[in-house]
């Protein structure tokens, strides 16, 4: 089994309230996009489990990785021989592109269908969510405004085929606790839903991410990204998710040029698509 778990970005985020059991509730517009790892799984002809990587480097433990986690729980609960995993690592990891939750997502689909065991989507999507909260908007993976954790959704119609996303990402990463820390919960005067429905030329100061300012004070240069992405001619850029990847979405193929020469840098569409620098 082959597939490619695909990244995301955030169309605004707003941190609404601080929950009971130490999450927070969020709403945020959750877009698919084309950046993608790799991901196989096999069953293993000698009977023995392995887990194996390639791409960008990995950090911490393995056992840690959310796609030995989802392999876990699901090899306890269906009782399921063992099997070769492979990933190859393309997304950045802690950039707020939900890679690590796309490929656990993926996975789950994936046994699914190799050992038939006839999961629903719900069924899939309440394994994820035990993984993170991200997970469950891979199953369907399809623009869905998030509530809750992240896990409650309502689908959207919003088609960005037209236009050109680059995504920039500098050589560091954000720790998510820290930055949902020093957030003030709050529900915004304007609906998210309401903005998103407007032109995408009006989003720009309406369609927020609650996490930049927290994180544009301390990294000044994720800001520098956003700024620099409007020069280049972007109708709106944000910081996804809590960073530190920046998106900005064009009309027109952009000129990068020797723009952002310390970060990871990806573009595309269906007719437009660059990769530089892995960091």
């Amino acid at each position: 089994m082959l597939s490619f778990p695909n990244s995301k970005i955030n169309l605004g985020l707003s941190v609404t309230e601080k929950r009971n059991d130490g999450f927070h509730n969020i709403e945020t517009l959750m877009i698919p996009i084309g950046l993608c790892d790799v991901l196989e799984v096999i069953v293993s002809p000698d009977v023995k489990f392995s887990f194996t990587t390639s791409g960008l480097k990995i950090n911490g433990k393995t056992n840690q990785n959310l796609v030995i986690k989802a392999w876990d729980m699901l090899r306890d609960k269906f009782q399921l021989p063992p099997v070769k995993i492979h990933l190859h690592k393309v997304i950045p990891m802690g950039a707020g592109l939900g890679g690590g939750s796309a490929d656990a997502a993926f996975l789950i689909k994936g046994v699914n269908e190799l050992f038939n065991l006839n999961l629903s989507i719900e069924q899939m999507q309440a394994f994820a969510l035990e993984l993170g909260s991200d997970c469950p908007f891979f199953i369907e993976n399809k623009p869905v405004i998030a509530r809750g954790r992240g896990e409650l959704f309502e689908e959207v119609k919003l088609d960005l085929k037209r236009f050109r996303i680059v995504i920039a990402k500098p050589d560091f990463h954000i720790d998510t606790a820290d930055a949902y820390s020093q957030i003030i919960p709050s529900i915004k005067a304007t609906s998210l839903k309401e903005i998103i429905e407007m032109p995408i030329d009006t989003w720009k100061g309406l369609l927020t991410n609650d996490f930049e300012k927290p994180v544009f004070e301390q990294f000044p240069s994720i800001k520098n990204i956003k700024e620099e992405l409007y020069k280049m001619g972007a109708i709106y850029t944000s910081m996804s998710g809590s960073g530190s990847a920046v998106f900005g979405i064009f009309k027109d193929v952009p000129d990068i040029g020797s723009s952002f020469p310390d970060c990871f840098v990806w573009g595309c569409t269906t007719n437009f698509h660059f990769r530089r620098k892995q960091p």
